[in-house]
């Protein structure tokens, strides 16, 4: 990738996380990303049948169309670098979600601190599949650190990382990815078959910033008060032991980095889910809610840092995203 392209790209990350930061993510039907979902459930209105294959054409279909658009948009601003940032950084900020995450926590803590407990149990279907109609402010609490844990991955710095790796298509398809899997990843019975490719896609695409996000998070535990030896032993201990191969890297970390303790009984639509207890903590009170969002936007800033410097100091990651996207979308087309 030619040094301007690079700084184009680079650029363009760091701007798409300024317009995060200043504009959040607008929760209107015209959003790029609700468009999609309202696309992808359209395509699988036609496709659905209780089938891995059919799941297959549905997430190849969704996702290898995104994953083109991007590849158009930046052959259609080959050479003028302006113009790829600007492309960039629209991109970046469409499908950054940090800001609006904490926002949402720090809603969540301000209902709790002042013991609305109807209003944070309104407000917890913002930040997770969670049913809160029987959470008290301890669960309510639990659940929304949970959340930040892992969606500081999923809404940042795997979108940041893949944009880093292949720009523009890496950005849109890794949230084309992750939206499928929100949509139809479940293991209800509609969605055991049809859901399962999207569901291992999103693995597969957060299996490196998901393990960037523990050891950011262990790094960084002086934020919100922690000890980063603490949260790396938490890290370690702990990480492997829940369902997801992702979700408990970033959840143990900030466990250990936070102090107190995760994980237990989940239910989600009358489907109840018992989680292993990651941490040596206690549960997490309402306090512990800010010092998560400290924490989840220290990572996230460290996060637009490293993969803007990678992407100006690392010739080598133009090549590798190149490989991976001309992979990546060749897999998701056939």
């Amino acid at each position: 990738m030619r040094i301007l392209d690079r700084r184009a790209r680079a650029a363009g990350l760091v701007a798409g996380v300024v317009l995060d930061a200043v504009f959040a993510d607008p929760r209107h039907p015209a959003h790029p990303v609700a468009a999609f979902g309202r696309a992808a459930a359209a395509v699988e209105r036609r496709l659905y049948r209780r089938s891995v294959a059919r799941g297959a054409l549905h997430a190849g279909l969704c996702v290898g169309t995104v994953a083109l658009l991007g590849v158009a948009a930046e052959r259609a601003t080959r050479g003028r670098p302006a113009a790829r940032a600007a492309v960039t950084a629209a991109a970046t900020w469409a499908v950054l979600g940090g800001t609006t995450l904490a926002r949402e926590g720090a809603a969540m803590a301000a209902a709790l601190r002042a013991g609305d407990l109807a209003a944070a149990r309104e407000r917890l279907p913002h930040l997770c599949g969670r049913d809160p109609s029987a959470l008290g402010p301890a669960g309510l609490a639990r659940a929304t650190v949970e959340s930040i844990a892992e969606n500081t991955s999923d809404a940042v710095v795997a979108p940041l990382l893949w944009g880093a790796l292949a720009g523009v298509p890496g950005l849109l398809a890794y949230r084309a990815v992750n939206t499928l899997d929100a949509m139809v990843g479940h293991r209800s019975d509609r969605y055991l078959l049809f859901g399962r490719p999207a569901a291992r896609l999103d693995d597969l695409a957060n299996f490196l910033p998901a393990r960037l996000t523990g050891v950011l998070a262990c790094a960084l535990a002086p934020v919100a008060g922690g000890s980063p030896r603490a949260a790396w032993e938490a890290l370690r201990r702990y990480g492997h032991r829940h369902p997801s191969p992702n979700a408990g890297r970033c959840e143990a970390a900030f466990a250990g980095a936070l102090g107190v303790r995760l994980g237990g009984r989940n239910v989600y639509g009358g489907r109840v889910e018992h989680r292993p207890e990651l941490g040596d903590g206690p549960p997490p009170a309402v306090a512990d809610i800010a010092r998560s969002v400290r924490l989840a936007r220290a990572v996230n800033a460290a996060a637009a840092v490293l993969t803007a410097a990678a992407v100006l100091f690392l010739p080598g990651l133009g090549r590798i995203g190149r490989v991976t996207r001309r992979n990546a979308v060749g897999d998701m087309v056939r």
